[in-house]
């Protein structure tokens, strides 16, 4: 059986959940078995629409401790629930909360594990995992050979795919172990979509030339509904907020849609977008690094060429 953790945030399901559940449920027909969701805590969303995505069945282990997330607390119960459901394969999405319980999970159950997995493994041969390396400039092939696997998919590697199923749910009973985690705050950015999350992000770098400029950004994100991000110079010198910066020791995104609007496009920003399915890329300097790994590039200056594109955008939304 594969199992695919759903994770979720406020109570909510995490739009990368149902991409790996689609991811899983495809592996799991390619081996001839059942794709099944595990969930913790308490969820305000209606699990049986998990179907559509491909879970046959959702497993919940209904307890309100289990509402904010500790890694140690979440990798020891889902090693317990992948043990007692008797699962040989554990997909996960390769976001924050992935990132810190599959790497444990896998140590649990003895279990041999890719990361950042980009497409389907080949079960012809074996099972051998395709993942990006290199901050995503190459790719590598790993043969997992130990009884359980374990595997966490880069966001909008395989897409959400959607279908007219209904799940199963289940509650399952697993011992909670007391978390030694004391949460004495939590302050959580309102009504945006997190970066993570995003298929259309709009970044500006220093060639905005400061914090008073940024209302064209503004607007442009504004008419295409994307969120807003910036360089880590934009961030350090206070412009943006620092949950705004992308980049190798930022946020590492992976949306649809990124446009870049004044960023030279140095290495370490391009580690941290380089998974973008599109990259658009304003910038008056020709010689900027970042054309280079352009889908599409703009010579010119922003303030002429983002206040024009945002008004092509609106006519076109709009029809006048």
């Amino acid at each position: 059986m594969v199992l695919i953790y759903i994770d979720q945030d406020n109570q909510e399901i995490k739009k990368a959940s149902l991409e790996a559940i689609s991811y899983g449920s495809a592996l799991a027909k390619q081996l001839g078995t059942s794709a099944e969701g595990l969930v913790l805590g308490t969820v305000h969303d209606d699990l049986t629409t998990l179907g559509k995505y491909g879970a046959s069945k959702v497993h919940q282990i209904n307890n309100a401790s289990l509402n904010h997330f500790d890694a140690r607390t979440n990798s020891n119960v889902i090693a317990e629930a992948a043990k007692k459901l008797g699962a040989t394969v554990l997909i996960f999405a390769h976001n924050i909360n992935g990132k810190a319980v599959a790497p444990a999970v896998s140590v649990k159950l003895n279990a041999g594990i890719v990361t950042g997995a980009c497409q389907l493994p080949n079960t012809d041969t074996g099972f051998v995992v395709t993942k990006t390396v290199f901050s995503g400039k190459a790719f590598a092939s790993i043969q997992i050979e130990t009884p359980i696997k374990v595997i966490s998919i880069n966001q909008n590697s395989f897409g959400e795919v959607v279908g007219d199923g209904v799940a199963v749910i289940e509650n399952l009973a697993i011992d909670v172990p007391t978390s030694t985690l004391k949460i004495t705050s939590v302050n959580k950015i309102e009504g945006e979509i997190p970066l993570t999350e995003a298929s259309l992000v709009v970044s500006g770098g220093r060639g905005l030339k400061g914090p008073e400029n940024w209302g064209i950004l503004l607007d442009l994100a504004k008419a295409l509904g994307a969120s807003t991000a910036c360089s880590r110079p934009v961030s350090d010198s206070d412009w943006r907020p620092h949950h705004e910066h992308v980049g190798q020791t930022g946020i590492q995104i992976a949306p649809n849609l990124y446009i870049a609007i004044g960023i030279s496009g140095a290495i370490q920003h391009l580690a941290g977008v380089n998974r973008s399915k599109t990259i658009v890329v304003i910038n008056k300097d020709p010689e900027a690094p970042f054309f280079k790994a352009a889908d599409y590039g703009v010579i010119g200056d922003a303030f002429d060429v983002v206040p024009a594109l945002t008004a092509s955008i609106l006519k076109a939304k709009h029809g006048a």
